[in-house]
C-alpha cells in the first residue's frame, strides 16, 4: 500500500490538512499534547527514527522541528476533530492532558483528561488504528500529590501494586486504563499505558537533587524518590507502538522509571528512615530505584539509559 503525504496551510487561525497518495512518505504517527514537555521530546524522537508526525494540541508549537511534521490544532474532546487529525496515521501516542490535579478545579481535570482519552481511543477505533501508547502515571498507586502521608505497601513497586489514588489526576489515570481495557476487548487493539514517574530533563533532575540535599523525609518517600529522564520517556512511547506492530499485546500497563533514585542516601536506608512500614520484597542495593520495570523490558525492550548520576 502507498502512504499518504500531507500538505498544510493556515486559514482563519486553523491548520487545514490535505492528504494525497505518495509512496515516498514514511509512516505517520499522531502525537497529542505535542506542544508539551514530553510531547516535544516524543516528536523529536519519532522524527529521528524516520517517522512523520501529526502534532496535535490546542496551542501551536513555538517552532516546528525540521522534518515531516505538521501541527493540527485539535479539540481532543471532539471525536470528529481527532479522527480528522488522525487520518492516514498508523499509530497514536496520546499525551494530551492536564498534568496535575491542582491547577484546575477537580471536575475540570476529570472531564478533560478522561474525555480526551476516550475521544482518542474512539477515533482510533473508527479509523481501524490498532496501535496506541498513552501517558498513564505512577500517581495512580497513590503517590505524588496525595495530601496525606502515604507509604507504598511494598518495593520494588510492580504493576500489580494496588491503586490508592488520593487526587483527581491519579483517578483520571485509573479511568484511562479502564477505558483502554474496554477498547482492547472490543476492537482487539494494542494499547500501552505507560506509567511514567516524574518526567524531567537532566537540568531539572540536578536541581531537584541539589534542592533536597541529604534530607530524607516521609513526604519525599511517597514518591520513592523516583523520576525518568525525558529522553527515556520519549523512547518508551516509540518502542510501545513499534512492538505492537510485530507483536500485538492487548492492554499492558508498564512502569517507566529510572533505575536509580534522586537522593544521595542509599535506597534501603532511606526507606527505613522515611517509610518503615513498606515491605522490602527484594534487595535494593545502593541507589537502586524503587520501581520494577521488568515488564517494560520484557514486552517492549525498554530500559532506562539515563541518570542524573551520569558524567556531564
Amino acid at each position: 500500500m502507498g502512504t499518504l503525504s500531507v500538505t498544510a496551510w493556515m486559514s482563519r487561525g486553523m491548520t487545514m490538512i490535505l492528504w494525497r497518495e505518495d509512496r515516498s512518505v514514511p509512516d505517520r504517527v499522531l502525537v497529542t499534547g505535542a506542544a508539551g514537555l514530553l510531547g516535544k521530546a516524543v516528536v523529536a524522537d519519532l522524527l529521528a527514527h524516520g517517522y512523520a508526525v501529526h502534532a496535535v494540541d490546542r496551542r501551536a508549537l513555538e517552532q516546528l522541528p525540521d522534518g515531516p511534521v505538521w501541527f493540527i490544532e485539535t479539540d481532543l474532546h471532539d471525536v470528529g476533530q481527532v479522527a480528522y487529525a488522525m487520518k492516514g496515521c498508523v499509530a497514536v501516542i496520546h499525551l494530551g492532558a492536564i498534568p496535575s490535579p491542582y491547577s484546575h478545579p477537580d471536575e475540570v481535570v476529570f472531564r478533560n483528561n478522561t474525555l480526551a482519552t476516550f475521544s482518542v481511543f474512539q477515533a482510533a477505533s473508527l479509523l481501524g488504528i490498532k496501535r496506541v501508547a498513552f501517558a498513564s502515571s505512577g500517581s495512580l498507586y497513590g503517590t505524588a500529590w496525595t495530601p496525606k502521608r502515604f507509604q507504598f505497601r511494598y518495593v520494588p513497586v510492580d504493576e500489580a501494586h494496588p491503586f490508592e489514588p488520593h487526587d483527581v489526576y491519579a483517578l483520571t489515570k485509573e479511568v484511562d486504563e479502564a477505558t483502554a481495557r474496554m477498547f482492547v476487548r472490543r476492537d482487539h487493539m494494542s494499547i500501552a499505558g505507560l506509567r511514567f514517574h516524574w518526567i524531567a530533563p537532566r537540568e531539572a533532575q540536578l536541581a531537584a537533587v541539589e534542592a533536597r540535599g541529604h534530607e530524607v523525609t516521609p513526604r519525599e518517600a511517597r514518591q520513592l524518590w523516583g523520576y525518568v529522564d525525558i529522553r527515556d520517556a520519549a523512547r518508551a512511547c516509540r518502542l510501545a507502538i513499534e512492538t505492537a506492530e510485530v507483536r500485538p499485546f492487548g492492554f499492558r500497563a508498564l512502569n517507566i522509571v529510572a533505575k536509580d533514585t534522586l537522593i544521595t542516601t542509599p535506597t534501603e536506608e532511606a526507606l527505613r528512615i522515611a517509610s518503615p512500614d513498606t515491605e522490602i520484597r527484594s534487595p535494593l542495593p545502593g541507589f537502586t530505584g524503587g520501581f520494577d520495570c521488568t515488564a517494560a523490558k520484557e514486552l517492549i525492550g525498554w530500559e532506562a539509559q539515563h541518570s542524573w548520576r551520569d558524567p556531564e
